[in-house]
C-alpha cells in the first residue's frame, strides 16, 4: 500500500509541477474595459496574480493525494482484503490529486478576480 500511495503522490506532485501551472494568463479574467487604462491593467492584475500565487498547487495537489489514499485505503480494508486496500489506495490518492489540484486552481481564479474588484474593476466572469 505504502509503494502505490507514494507513486501516487509523486505522479500527481509532479504533474502538477511540470505543466508549468501559475495563475498568470490575462485571458481567463474577462473585464469591461471601457475606460481603463491597458498599462494600469496590467500592473494591477500582475499584482493579484502575486496573491494567487501564494496558493500552493502542488501542496494543495499532494494534500488531496494524502486524503484520498487514506479514504481509499481504509474502504477497501473494510470491504475487501489487502490487495483490494492497495488498489483503493491508489486509485483514491490519484482521484484525490486531482480534487486537490482542481480546488487550488479555483481558488487562485477566485482571488485573482476578487482582488481586481477590489481595485475597482468590473469583471464580467
Amino acid at each position: 500500500m505504502l509503494k502505490i500511495f507514494v507513486v501516487s503522490a509523486a505522479i500527481a506532485v509532479l504533474s502538477g509541477c511540470s505543466n508549468g501551472y501559475s495563475y498568470g494568463t490575462p485571458d481567463k479574467v474577462i473585464i469591461d474595459t471601457l475606460g481603463v487604462d491597458p498599462y494600469e491593467y496590467q500592473a494591477d492584475l500582475a499584482d493579484c496574480e502575486e496573491y494567487a500565487h501564494q496558493i500552493s498547487v502542488s501542496g494543495k495537489t499532494a494534500e488531496g493525494v494524502l486524503e484520498g489514499a487514506v479514504v481509499g485505503g481504509v474502504l477497501g480494508a473494510v470491504l475487501g482484503n489487502s490487495d483490494t486496500a492497495k488498489r483503493s489506495a491508489g486509485a483514491g490518492g490519484v482521484l484525490g490529486g486531482a480534487e486537490g489540484n482542481q480546488r487550488a486552481r479555483y481558488e487562485q481564479d477566485r482571488i485573482v478576480k476578487r482582488c481586481l474588484k477590489g481595485r475597482g474593476y468590473r469583471v464580467l466572469n
